[in-house]
């Protein structure tokens, strides 16, 4: 029995044609600046969404944090939404690795309140307060759903950091999911802002790595940053060569995985028992609640895995499936009968 695994679009293989590209990868020592792969990647990565210059990292975790620790002073507080990755999922690296203090909005959709931002910047000017320096956003917003922030909402927040001389980072990693899905292109939102971060592992398909751009100056110290936190690589061409191919070949193929996270949603959002809001299921991610059907996430997941379907349960009441590029329509058939099976019979 073939096995179906939506956990995450982070669970992809490398193609036949990306495994060649590593293969034949020219390389040299990264550290010393000289793997062209690595360096083509970069540069390609820069050009794509309209930046100076690029670096290429390990995870998007560290991705993430060199460039808060780029933009930010020992003491500085950064503003990001309570459920963001950086916040969520990087066990507090922010604070245990650049001794920031963050300040958190909530909302259902990923957006940012911007007149409580207003009120709570902070300058250096009153020792009392950690001085506002840095916004990080983030597009995709993996928690809320995978939905798409509005660029009239990004637009706003850059006003907002321009009135009061902050910097703004960007959370990508499925930055190209979010341009498939709105049409606008990826350098129009990466324009908006001072450092990007892209990953490669997850709906492009590459095995590893991620990539921060920005303008020359601020690569240099995110550079640094990766150093310090163990990120130098030697003869990173061999696993840069599967990003670059990613980045070449992968992105229009994303609007297949949203097609398909639609279609298998709407199957879903049809079963008695689940609850799936279809206005969110923008992207490659669908969240259905399962309250109403009386199964609690975890048995429906568990059930799953015995039919040879992986998904991920997120809370008692939740569980996440994931599209991404190893999965074709009819895995989505068979999802979609497999659950449906499964709620026929609790009903």
């Amino acid at each position: 029995m073939k096995t179906i695994d939506l956990r995450s679009d982070t669970v992809t293989r490398p193609s036949a044609e990306m495994r060649r590209a590593m293969f034949e990868a020219e390389v040299g020592d990264d550290v010393l600046g000289d793997d062209p792969t690595v360096i083509r990647l970069q540069e390609h990565a820069a050009e794509l969404l309209g930046k100076e210059a690029g670096l290429y990292f390990p995870s998007g975790t560290m991705c993430n944090q060199a460039a808060v620790r780029a933009l930010t002073r020992r003491g500085d507080e950064v503003f990001l939404h309570a459920q963001a990755h950086i916040m969520f999922y990087e066990q507090g690296a922010a604070s245990a690795l650049s001794n920031v203090q963050l300040r958190c909005f909530d909302s259902a959709d990923g957006t940012l309140d911007l007149e409580k931002m207003d009120e709570y910047v902070h300058t250096d000017a009153d020792v009392h307060f950690a001085p506002t320096r840095l916004v990080c956003l983030e597009n995709t917003h993996n928690h809320c759903g995978g939905v798409v922030l509005p660029l009239e909402h990004v637009r706003a927040v850059r006003e907002l950091c321009d009135r009061h001389g902050l910097k703004m980072h960007l959370d990508g990693a499925r930055l190209f999911n979010a341009a498939a899905a709105s049409g606008i292109p990826a350098a129009e939102y990466a324009a908006l802002f001072d450092t990007v971060s892209i990953c490669l592992s997850k709906g492009l398909g590459a095995p590893v790595g991620s990539v921060l751009v920005a303008d020359a100056a601020t690569i240099a110290l995110a550079r640094r940053a990766r150093k310090i936190y163990g990120g130098g690589m030697r003869q990173a061409g061999i696993i840069a060569a599967a990003g670059l191919y990613a980045l070449q070949h992968n992105i229009a193929r994303l609007a297949d995985d949203q097609r398909r996270a639609r279609a298998l949603a709407a199957r879903l959002a049809a079963l008695p028992g689940l609850a799936i809001d279809l206005a969110t299921v923008q992207t490659n991610m669908i969240f259905a609640g399962t309250r109403g059907s009386g199964m609690p996430a975890a048995d429906l997941v568990a059930r799953l895995g015995e039919a040879g379907v992986l998904c991920l349960d997120e809370g008692p009441w939740t569980v996440r499936f994931v599209t991404h590029l190893d999965l074709d329509d009819g895995d989505i058939e068979q999802t979609a009968a497999a659950v449906e099976r499964l709620v026929a019979a609790k009903a």
